[in-house]
């Protein structure tokens, strides 16, 4: 698998479960990383499109925490130096963040995160 492919894993069983949590439906991707066409890369960037940012947000307030980003890589990958710098930012503002390295990891933060308890489906 790749990391594409664990972040659609892993919103193909958000959307699976928003039946029983309908505050899932509001988890979003921020397509801000990956390669693109230049004039893609250009209009993105003009639209606000920022390097750096992580790749899901969690836009749900639990206490005084106001959501929760995370950032999916795969295998031995880190945060660049830019994630890194936003990371740390949005951390000091208050949101939590997470680094997850498969969409079971990822889930089971989200669900902690919201105070839900796990499905089976991602028990272990």
């Amino acid at each position: 698998m790749t990391e594409h492919d664990e972040q659609v894993a892993l919103f193909a069983f958000l959307g699976y479960m928003e039946g029983k949590h309908p505050e899932l439906k509001w988890i979003h991707a921020i397509p801000n990383g990956g390669l693109r066409h230049k004039a893609t890369a250009g209009k993105m960037k003009a639209e606000g499109a920022k390097a750096g940012v992580l790749d899901i947000f969690v836009p749900i307030t639990i206490g005084w925490i106001p959501g929760f980003y995370i950032e999916m890589k795969f295998g031995n990958n880190g945060l660049t130096d830019k994630q890194a710098e936003f990371y740390h930012f949005v951390a000091s503002q208050g949101y939590m963040t997470a680094v997850c390295h498969n969409w079971i990891e990822a889930a089971s933060a989200i669900f902690w995160y919201l105070g839900l308890e796990k499905p089976p489906e991602i028990q272990g």
